[in-house]
């Protein structure tokens, strides 16, 4: 089939507008030792991804600068390896998921479900969040510095999720290990059928969820929060309160109907 080269710096298509497989994007970056920058501006999201990846596994480098990625959707997914990736703007939704050991910084702000599925690493985000940040994560770090949407960290499975402002509703929700702190306010359903796990909140709390309560911030869980507050600079209430699982629906399928009805 007769190709042509159209579209965002000379990619090759076929007849169909599909991309050929053996064509390669011109490379744009400017690499310095184990350090590279490039300008993603003109850049389509697989385009930003491919020239990541050709970094960090063909050159050996080791951090990486993308500038201007223009709130693109699914940018930095699926990085896998130690490395520093600094992204100088906004991202859009699903950014910098699915990733297991980089540590990454976004100076703008970030769509919904920023870092899903996270499994190690490092993410600090300048700004605000959109809804669902941090979604199932495992492990590691998630910084957002401004305010985050509804439903953070919702089905977390481990890791920390650190919010300098306000969270909206359903934050926690179905939670089911690893630790959040939020500095400022949330919404309503705080905790919603959490399972295990903790969640630290210096504001108010609207309302609380199904099964979740207040218990005492222990000295473990202070030096815990100085710690990775003073770590990561995130301004925050000297006080905070501290919520976990009630532990009411842990036995929920073997309750009695009129027994389920108390516990809800």
């Amino acid at each position: 089939m007769e190709s042509v080269a159209v579209g965002e710096r000379g990619i090759t298509y076929d007849a169909r507008g599909l991309v050929e497989p053996n064509a390669e994007p011109p490379r744009t970056s400017e690499i310095t030792g184990d350090k590279a920058v490039f300008d993603a501006a003109d850049c389509t999201t697989r385009t930003i991804n491919l020239e990541i990846r050709w970094l960090l596994t063909d050159k050996g480098v080791k951090d990486v600068t993308v500038r201007n990625p223009g709130a693109k959707h699914s940018i930095g997914v699926a990085i896998l390896e130690r490395c520093r990736i600094r992204f100088e703007g906004s991202l859009g939704y699903f950014g910098v998921a699915l990733i297991d050991g980089p540590e990454i910084e976004i100076t703008g702000r970030v769509g919904w479900s920023v870092a899903e599925n996270m499994m190690s690493g490092t993410i600090v985000i300048e700004k605000n969040a959109g809804s669902l940040a941090g979604a199932a994560i495992r492990g590691g770090d998630l910084v957002v510095k401004g305010d985050v949407g509804a439903r953070t960290g919702i089905d977390q499975k481990g890791g920390t999720i650190i919010v300098g402002g306000n969270a909206g509703l359903l934050t926690g929700f179905m939670m089911q290990r690893g630790r959040q702190i939020i500095c400022g306010n949330v919404g309503n359903g705080l905790g919603d059928s959490m399972y295990d796990g903790a969640i630290f909140v210096g504001g108010k709390v609207a309302s609380l969820g199904v099964d979740c309560e207040e218990a005492e911030v222990t000295t473990d869980d202070q030096e815990m929060l100085d710690h990775k507050l003073g770590y990561y600079g995130v301004e925050h209430p000297d006080v905070f309160r501290k919520f976990v699982c009630a532990k009411k629906l842990w036995n929920y399928d073997s309750l009695e109907p009129n027994e389920r009805k108390l516990v809800l």
